[in-house]
């Protein structure tokens, strides 16, 4: 038992230092493109007119 918490601990010291910066990088990248869709969203219900705008021309 004593064996398979050192081997854990082994585990954890070696591959949290390759995990820890891809998750991070990896999770903001993922913000940014969660970031561009919501403004791009945002930018399309701006810009095009709507039913009610083209009614009243």
């Amino acid at each position: 038992m004593k064996n398979v918490r050192l081997y854990m601990i082994f585990q954890w010291v070696f591959f949290l230092p390759i995990i820890l910066p891809l998750c991070i990088i990896f999770g903001a990248l993922r913000g940014i493109v969660q970031m561009v869709e919501r403004v791009m969203e945002q930018i399309v219900s701006d810009v095009m007119p709507s039913e009610q705008a083209q009614q009243r021309l």
